[in-house]
């Protein structure tokens, strides 16, 4: 049995698990969904490096479960900074389709499905539906766009005015006015996205936590499906600090 990457058996199309059934309930448009028919639908353990930066490589991989992290890193200082996480029906990759080095590392957070397309299947695929063409082309560019306005937060933003603007894009509007993250990063996932250490992130959180800001949630209901790590918002947090 294969460490981190195995195929599915033929044996397994009729199971829940099949390659088939994992493509067709996997949130994908039908375009995007014609593709990963196309592909090889691999399981990767958790942990496992699917890209590397700097390596070259022309192979977009399509998430069918699962979620991927997208980050660089720095050895030399034991820094990362993380650029995204990845979920079913998304896909990574496509960044090295033009044949240079991959721009960023990419390693799975749990047990993953994915599809693996080629170069040469994506080609294909575009002379049958060239309608995709488009829809890739607004993924890039939308990803162009993301990492632009992370670079402006980093430059025009301090610790805090990140480390905000993360919180608030994690938070969902309640009824009651308040303000819910239902599934609290921890305090080194924050640092990475943020840039910053975990010693920096705890403090501001402490302080966050000691003015009212944030609240953690602390038990589970049946009737929100809140996780122990939920964090609850009770009002707006400061523009500043």
């Amino acid at each position: 049995m294969p460490s981190s990457v195995s195929k599915f058996s033929q044996n397994s199309q009729t199971s829940q698990n099949s390659p088939q059934s994992l493509i067709e309930q996997a949130p994908m448009t039908p375009s995007l969904r014609k593709l990963a028919r196309r592909g090889l639908v691999r399981a990767y353990a958790k942990g496992a490096q699917i890209i590397s930066e700097g390596d070259l490589g022309d192979t977009l991989y399509i998430v069918l479960s699962g979620r991927l992290r997208i980050y660089s890193a720095d050895p030399a200082r034991e820094r990362e900074i993380t650029f995204g996480i990845y979920q079913p029906g998304e896909y990574v990759g496509e960044m090295g389709l033009d044949g240079g080095p991959r721009s960023a590392n990419v390693v799975t957070l749990e047990k993953c499905w994915l599809a693996v397309v080629t170069r040469a299947t994506l080609e294909q695929h575009l002379i049958e539906d060239p309608a995709f063409a488009f829809e890739l082309l607004n993924k890039v560019i939308r990803r162009a766009r993301a990492a632009t306005m992370g670079l402006r937060q980093i430059a025009l933003n301090d610790v805090y005015g990140r480390l905000k603007a993360v919180l608030e894009d994690l938070a969902v509007a309640q009824p009651d006015g308040t303000a819910l993250i239902a599934e609290m990063p921890t305090h080194r996932d924050l640092a990475q996205r943020v840039g910053c250490t975990r010693e920096m992130v705890s403090r501001v959180m402490k302080a966050l936590v000691e003015g009212g800001w944030l609240k953690a949630v602390s038990a589970v209901t049946a009737v929100t499906a809140v996780s122990a790590a939920a964090v609850m918002l009770p009002r707006p947090l400061p523009a500043r600090w």
